[in-house]
């Protein structure tokens, strides 16, 4: 359980009072250096395996036990949404970065995160990306990402796509860009939002990469088609997909208050 569209729960310099705090910083070192050593292995095993599932494999289980190497415990609600194999356009929330090791490690299937280009220059970070096929966004050139998403689509991976842009600085759910669903539309395949609860507080901004011991959430909320659609219908489906997430998040945070208040 996390926080709410209006961002209810500290995190920041407020986490620091935590007796966890000092776990966490332990955990800072776990994460470069599970992040530095899985990549390098995922690489590897792309590079010199013929069974290129392998290292997606291998990459999906590290982010599963960099949370349990942090004390983080992952719990994922609503995977009966996901019955059909997809492809699909995911839509989360993004308020931390341990978002994508959670997404990463927990969704199904072998999904490609759409994010800007320039992590790709990053020497370990950006080789792991392109290794696993992740795609990086061009502004300047938006029809080669479409054409890469097509692509992705076509092998049967679901998109992952934060409709925000950016992390949330203080947990309130951001306007959400047009991109996300302009390539719903375009592809005609289903949104899916995500909701995250939780990753704020356990990697707050600004704590140098810093990982609280805690429990997040995920909810994979019920897929909006996009099939007879068209881009007369971008802003409706935009407001539809926020105004799921939103609602969510404000259940969720009704739920904390009240295990808070029952355990106080």
């Amino acid at each position: 359980m996390g926080g709410t569209e209006h961002g209810t729960v500290a995190a920041g310099e407020g986490a620091r009072t935590d007796p966890r705090w000092a776990r966490a910083a332990l955990n800072r070192w776990i994460f470069r250096g599970m992040l530095a050593s899985a990549g390098t292995v995922a690489v590897i095993l792309h590079r010199t395996l013929p069974w290129k599932s392998v290292s997606w494999d291998f990459a999906k289980l590290s982010a599963r036990n960099l949370g349990r190497a942090c004390g983080v415990q992952v719990h994922v609600h609503g995977l009966e949404h996901l019955e059909d194999a997809g492809p699909y356009v995911f839509t989360p929330n993004h308020q931390s970065h341990f978002d994508i090791a959670a997404l990463l490690g927990h969704l199904p299937g072998h999904n490609r995160f759409v994010t800007k280009k320039e992590l790709f220059a990053e020497p370990v970070l950006g080789t792991v990306l392109q290794t696993l096929g992740m795609i990086g966004v061009d502004r300047e050139n938006p029809g080669d990402a479409i054409t890469r998403f097509t692509k992705a689509a076509a092998e049967g991976s679901s998109l992952i796509i934060f409709p925000e842009g950016t992390r949330s600085r203080d947990g309130t759910l951001l306007p959400f860009k047009k991109g996300p669903f302009a390539t719903a539309l375009e592809l005609g395949l289903p949104i899916v939002p995500i909701v995250c609860c939780g990753t704020r507080e356990v990697m707050p901004r600004g704590g140098y990469l810093a990982i609280i011991p805690g429990d997040i959430q995920v909810y994979i909320e019920r897929p909006i088609e996009t099939h007879g659609l068209g881009p007369e219908d971008l802003d409706t489906l935009r407001e539809q997909t926020r105004a799921v997430i939103a609602t969510r998040l404000l259940a969720d945070a009704k739920a904390t208050e009240t295990a808070n208040a029952t355990a106080g």
